[in-house]
């Protein structure tokens, strides 16, 4: 069942152990079976509740996966295999569209936000006992969070938007939940529902967002938390509408006990309005970071929600780091206050590169997407092949495998590091690349 490899230890921890490491090092790939529990408690000579323990923590940590009389194999995709590594390396004169980075451009210098933080830790140094939340960063938020009409609730900060997704997803649900995702969607996000023990249930969208009928028959199914996107949806550029809010409200409405994660990845970039679902449902959560429009190396994020949501947060985030750091916490909120970049400028500025962009490729019979944000996806029939026809050309994009899960196969181009003499160029190469591909969805 195993070949040559052979399973060792004799405490749950030291056979969950052995079998990651076989399964690390590709020893044990995906899909292969594991023995029943009692064989093997027999053949390592221990309790067969060790043997289950064992495996108990292996679907835990999303290893492996029970189906019932079928037993226990390795999960298609491990944990240990980040769909981050689906990557094309950009080799010296190649333009690299895959890493998803924003222009530099376009963000704002520190020196002044840092100098004023660490001026105010001079007068009121950040010490144990303190409130998790500077009030002024606190304050701002809310204000932009009322401004864009996003319900009343109690704040916390978390080291970016996945750090707040991965506490509220763990302050709710359990290993072997299953979990709503948009496909193609957010390759981190995907990644961490699986490294969680969750199960995702794949979400189809278009330009509008998840689709009501996919939402429905998500939660149907038995999904206990739903993660959207309202702004810039990565990698489709989605952005919610009014309708299709209104549409998905009333869904979530029939399903008061999910769990609704609102992940804001435009803020700040883009200049489609905010239609928040909050409301429906019994606990929820809006995440806003600020990697995106002040620099990803700024690893603070704000969010609300419910109260008891946000409390289990605080109370986790208390038990390890205590808080985000209250200096990068001034930071953001010197550079919110300053007004340090200017949203629309920003929003224009990737939206001319990204309408261009499309528009060149249609101009190619080449079909295109990205309504918001600094991403374009172009479907495509034969993803291997696009990527590497566009690395001879010169261009490394990301390949689709790493945002989908049963959608049709497509490439990321990120547009912010692109110039208007790019344009043309890029368009030739993708449209040889690709060819010409009649419209569908994305599901």
């Amino acid at each position: 069942m195993l070949g040559e490899y052979r399973i060792v230890g004799r405490r749950a921890s030291e056979i969950a152990a052995s079998i990651e490491r076989a399964v690390g090092s590709g020893e044990l790939e995906p899909g292969r079976v594991l023995p029943p529990m009692r064989e093997l408690a027999t053949e390592l000579g221990v309790n067969p509740n060790t043997v289950a323990a064992a495996y108990r923590t292996l679907r835990e940590r999303g290893v492996i996966e029970t189906a019932g009389r079928r037993g226990s194999r390795v999960r298609p995709r491990p944990a240990s295999t980040a769909r981050g590594s689906i990557r094309v390396d950009a080799p010296p004169g190649v333009r690299d569209l895959g890493e998803g980075n924003p222009d530099l451009a376009l963000l704002p210098p520190l020196h002044e936000a840092l100098a004023a933080a660490a001026r105010r830790y001079a007068q009121e140094p950040g010490l144990y006992g303190r409130a998790p939340l500077d009030p002024e960063f606190a304050r701002l938020a809310r204000a932009a969070m009322d401004a864009d009409g996003v319900p009343a609730g109690p704040l916390a900060a978390t080291s970016g938007s996945l750090d707040a997704i991965e506490r509220v997803l763990a302050a709710h649900l359990r290993p072997g939940d299953a979990v709503a995702v948009e496909d193609p969607g957010w390759g981190s996000l995907l990644d961490l529902v699986t490294a969680l023990g969750l199960r995702p249930l794949p979400v189809a969208l278009d330009d509008d967002g998840p689709l009501p009928g996919e939402v429905e028959r998500a939660l149907g199914a038995g999904a206990r938390a739903i993660v959207v996107t309202d702004r810039a949806q990565n990698p489709t550029g989605a952005v919610l509408s009014r309708r299709r809010a209104d549409e998905l409200r009333a869904v979530l409405a029939r399903f008061p006990r999910t769990l609704l994660i609102e992940d804001d990845h435009g803020h700040a970039i883009v200049d489609q309005s905010l239609h928040p679902l909050a409301g429906p449902t019994d606990n929820w959560v809006f995440v806003r970071s600020a990697a995106k429009a002040y620099g990803p190396d700024l690893r603070v994020a704000v969010l609300t929600g419910d109260s008891v949501t946000i409390d289990r947060v605080q109370g986790r985030l208390g038990l390890g780091p205590g808080w985000v750091s209250r200096l990068l916490q001034h930071t953001v909120a010197h550079l919110w206050a300053s007004g340090a970049i200017d949203p629309g400028v920003v929003a224009r500025s990737y939206g001319e590169r990204r309408d261009a962009l499309i528009g060149a490729l249609a101009g190619r019979g080449v079909e295109a997407r990205g309504r918001s944000g600094m991403n374009v996806w172009v479907p495509v029939q034969d993803e291997t092949g696009a990527v590497a026809r566009l690395l001879h050309a010169g261009w490394a994009v990301a390949p689709g495998a790493r945002f989908r899960m049963s959608s049709p196969p497509g490439v990321r181009l990120t547009v912010s590091g692109l110039s208007a003499a790019d344009i043309e160029p890029l368009a030739d190469a993708v449209a040889s690349a690709v060819g010409p591909m009649p419209a569908r969805s994305y599901g």
